[in-house]
């Protein structure tokens, strides 16, 4: 096999609670991470001339060491002694700096891919020994799927999948910094924090909306009066049906969960009319564990 092609999921977060700052300075979480059907296509080919070649179809993006993607690549070749060189290809749709884990998946999809063409014979738990070492949330992109996620974000433990429905991703035109966020997180100050147990139970049982009613996301303390839009948006989609919306991450992106795809279509023309979000998209949560 001399070349690969695959689909790098993104990923929205159901439910973000932070427990505490701990004295390294990083903070401890409790999350729920979905995958969605939202990706970027990433291919890899075999070059018989040493080196890594990065392209993009995004111009602003970085093609070298400081894409995950790259980094990726330079890791495994490094540490397995891979002769000649790659060439990986990635077709950006996931937004950027959304809060999805756009660059994290596709540093996981280069592991995978890597893996696979250069007969690594990695298991999964291995390449996600190797994922961390990117970027917290590289482990769980390469495990993807309905993830409990504690610790700073590298203790991954699969729960019950989401019942079927439809997300509303849109993300408005602004960039956020996740250490800006974080540094500017108090939590001292925050009175409600997402129900984390509750989301397990009510993932066990099937229930859509017992889900819904869990969602929460500290973060949106701080990102949301610096980007009052992000409000707005989660406004929008609740108006027009969802049964619940929510920052993603640390921002900007806003996801709503609808049971009935005709207003999810709705709320998506709706927003694409609007100048609120510049992305919007409709998409189903990636549920199955299968092969990219």
């Amino acid at each position: 096999m001399d070349t690969i092609q695959m689909k790098a999921f993104g990923k929205v977060n159901l439910g973000l609670d932070v427990l505490r700052r701990r004295e390294d300075g990083y903070h401890e979480v409790r999350m729920i991470m979905q995958t969605i059907q939202l990706f970027d296509r990433i291919s890899i080919e075999k070059k018989p001339q040493e080196g890594i070649w990065l392209e993009t179809n995004l111009p602003f993006l970085p093609v070298n060491e400081n894409n995950i993607a790259y980094k990726a690549a330079w890791m495994l070749m490094e540490e397995f002694h891979i002769s000649g060189g790659l060439h990986i290809k990635i077709e950006k749709h996931i937004p950027v700096a959304a809060g999805m884990a756009g660059g994290s998946t596709n540093g996981a999809a280069v592991l995978y891919g890597i893996n696979r063409i250069c007969g690594l014979g990695l298991t999964k738990h291995q390449l996600m020994e190797r994922g961390v070492r990117l970027g917290a949330d590289v482990p769980y992109c390469i495990m993807r799927g309905t993830v409990l996620s504690e610790g700073i974000g590298e203790i991954l433990t699969p729960v019950a999948a989401l019942p079927d429905c439809y997300i509303l991703v849109a993300k408005p035109p602004v960039s956020v910094s996740t250490k800006h966020v974080y540094e500017h997180l108090r939590l001292d100050l925050i009175k409600r924090h997402p129900d984390i147990d509750g989301m397990v139970k009510a993932l066990e049982s099937g229930s859509l909306s017992g889900v819904a009613s869990c969602m929460g996301n500290v973060l949106e303390t701080v990102t949301i009066p610096e980007h009052p839009e992000i409000q707005q948006i989660k406004e929008i989609m609740i108006s027009e049906g969802a049964i619940n919306a929510m920052m993603s991450g640390s921002g900007p992106t806003v996801f709503g969960i609808f049971d009935d795809k005709a207003q999810g279509a709705k709320a998506r023309d709706i927003l694409r009319k609007g100048t609120l979000a510049k992305q919007v998209y409709l998409v189903k949560p990636f549920n199955i564990r299968s092969r990219r």
